[in-house]
């Protein structure tokens, strides 16, 4: 069976939001791309005043500067398209109120023929709390907690109801409804993260940082799905952060730089892990939307040539 192929959204500067977003995504669908994602980057700080994933030292890219609405841009994806499914990787769930961002991706749902996939994260941007944030950032694993709770409520029947530390629904009709249960889906790498999405999540959202830091993550997840007696099965997608080369690189390339043939080469050994769907992010480098269409069939042909 193909690994299914995902591709990110134009939510950065050089792109127009209103024209660029539904432009790609329906030449997205047209080539075969099976799903469209985007992420969520709420602010820049300047200057900063924590390296990029909280790691000292470390420069956040210059594409955050400037990051479109998740929730708008997959809103624009949805009316544009027929097929592709709409998912989040990720959304830093605990920026958002938990009853509105449910009510928001259940009309989604519903708008786009049940095609969403709901990615959350916590995030680690101090600046990002303290502009956003509904609770310090020490407290963000347990507002993940009651977003998900919070979702599941709100999608499910009516009268919904759901007593928490930030939400309170004693009993309310809510709609519309989602067209099916939307999918949860997790980035988790360790600890209470992973108890998380083993325990009340669908699915899980790994980043590419190497192939044997992913297997390891994800057959310690198997294995603690095994331990806890999970059914159901785990859910993946993987993103991939891609900086395309019309050239060819040579020498000590980095990993998912190059021209399309080495970043589709760069993925095989993602897939044989087993995952299920991969998310290549072109965007960072096109100058527009019309080079970003030709890269990502650029990328989709050499990715099913090499055998994905």
């Amino acid at each position: 069976m193909a690994t299914r192929l995902g591709l990110g959204l134009p939510q950065n500067r050089q792109y127009d939001l209103g024209t660029d977003v539904p432009d790609v995504a329906r030449a997205a669908e047209r080539i075969g791309y099976d799903s469209l994602w985007v992420y969520e980057r709420a602010l820049f700080p300047e200057p900063a005043t924590q390296g990029l994933y909280g790691i000292e030292g470390l420069p956040w890219p210059d594409a955050y500067r400037h990051v479109a609405d998740p929730l708008v841009t997959l809103t624009l994806a949805a009316a544009a398209t027929e097929r592709v499914s709409l998912g989040s990787s990720v959304l830093v769930a605990p920026l958002h109120t938990p009853f509105q961002l449910a009510k928001a991706l259940a009309s989604l749902d519903a708008a786009s023929g049940g095609r969403v996939l709901a990615g959350f994260g916590t995030g680690w941007s101090l600046d990002e709390y303290a502009a956003s944030g509904i609770r310090p950032i020490k407290e963000r694993g347990r507002v993940l907690d009651e977003v998900i709770d919070v979702c599941r409520a709100v999608w499910g029947p009516d009268p919904v109801r759901h007593t928490g530390p930030l939400t309170s629904i004693d009993s309310a009709l809510v709609g519309p409804k989602p067209a099916r249960p939307i999918p949860v889906l997790l980035a988790a790498g360790t600890g209470r993260a992973r108890e998380r999405l083993v325990e009340h999540a669908d699915g899980w959202l790994p980043t590419a940082t190497g192939v044997e830091q992913v297997a390891d993550q994800w057959h310690a997840l198997q294995d603690l799905a095994a331990e806890r007696g999970r059914q159901q099965p785990i859910r993946t997608v993987l993103r991939v952060n891609a900086r395309y080369r019309a050239k060819r690189e040579g020498g000590d390339r980095r990993p998912f730089h190059g021209g399309a043939e080495q970043i589709a080469a760069d993925l095989l050994p993602y897939a044989e892990l087993g995952l299920e769907e991969i998310l290549v992010d072109v965007q960072s480098t096109p100058r527009d939307a019309e080079e970003l269409k030709d890269v990502a069939a650029e990328v989709y042909e050499a990715a099913r040539a090499a055998g994905l």
